[in-house]
């Protein structure tokens, strides 16, 4: 189990698939804003001039030194609904990420936001 408590030290981790190759590296965690426990991430991908953040599930992740190994494939991750480095996540396109990975999606208290960056 991942502990919220440690999250902030996880930016800049690579970000590695099952079979350890690396997708990118770890930008921001976003917890779940009804238990507060992480849930997804953000990981930075691309070429330096044209980098873009893609979401990740955690609920099966793995920290190891230096690294977090997430339960998807870099090619399901780095086809994953995104975002520019300096944008903010729309409540709009939660749902759609969710669906990416065939995760149920219900939104937070009073219809608003699931996901907050931590």
């Amino acid at each position: 189990m991942i502990h919220s408590a440690d999250i902030r030290e996880w930016r800049n981790r690579d970000v590695i698939d099952p079979k350890g190759r690396k997708i990118g590296a770890l930008e921001a965690v976003y917890v779940d804003t009804t238990t507060d426990a992480p849930a997804m991430a953000t990981v930075r991908t691309g070429l330096p001039t044209r980098q873009r953040l893609v979401f990740v599930p955690l609920d099966e992740a793995t920290l190891g030194p230096g690294y977090v190994k997430v339960a998807h494939s870099r090619g399901q991750v780095k086809k994953a609904p995104s975002i520019g480095v300096d944008d903010v996540l729309p409540v709009e396109q939660e749902e759609v990420i969710f669906k990416h990975y065939d995760r149920p999606y219900e939104p937070g208290a009073e219809r608003g936001r699931r996901l907050a960056r931590r």
